[in-house]
């Protein structure tokens, strides 16, 4: 089993259910003054799954991660600093605001050991794989 998104973002959804929670999760929340979904690329290696999260221009300190239940939850605020040295901005294309994705996470991993690091304007996640929770059995028909 992969890490599933929570809150799916894909243009066609799969069943009506998605199609709900689409309009009112993601809809919402992207037509609200002051908030962003950043971008997520989920990796899943043998050993672990990675999830790189697009948040330039951030201090470490301003990011939240919860896991509650099989919910990973990652959240934060990008603050606009509108400082008035007499600069006349022309164009304004980079989000700011508060953000929260979120992610089900699948039974396979140990949640208790999940890593975070911030660098380049990437959070990277690294959820590893619990080795007891692979095993794998294989059933004999008699």
């Amino acid at each position: 089993m992969s890490i599933i998104r929570y809150n799916p973002n894909d243009f066609a959804p799969t069943s009506f259910s998605n199609l709900i929670d689409k309009f009112f999760n993601d809809s919402m929340q992207r037509s609200g003054q002051g908030t962003f979904v950043p971008k997520v690329d989920v990796v899943e290696t043998e050993k672990a799954f990675e999830l790189f999260v697009e948040v330039p221009g951030m201090n470490k300190e301003d990011f939240n991660l919860e896991v509650n239940d099989n919910y990973l939850t990652i959240s934060g605020e990008r603050k606009f600093s509108s400082e008035k040295n007499e600069k006349n901005f022309h164009s304004i294309e980079t989000r700011y605001g508060s953000f929260s994705r979120s992610f089900t996470l699948p039974d396979s991993v140990s949640s208790d050991k999940i890593n975070a690091k911030y660098n380049n304007g990437i959070l990277e996640l690294t959820i590893p794989k619990d080795e007891k929770k692979l095993l794998k059995s294989t059933i004999k028909v008699n």
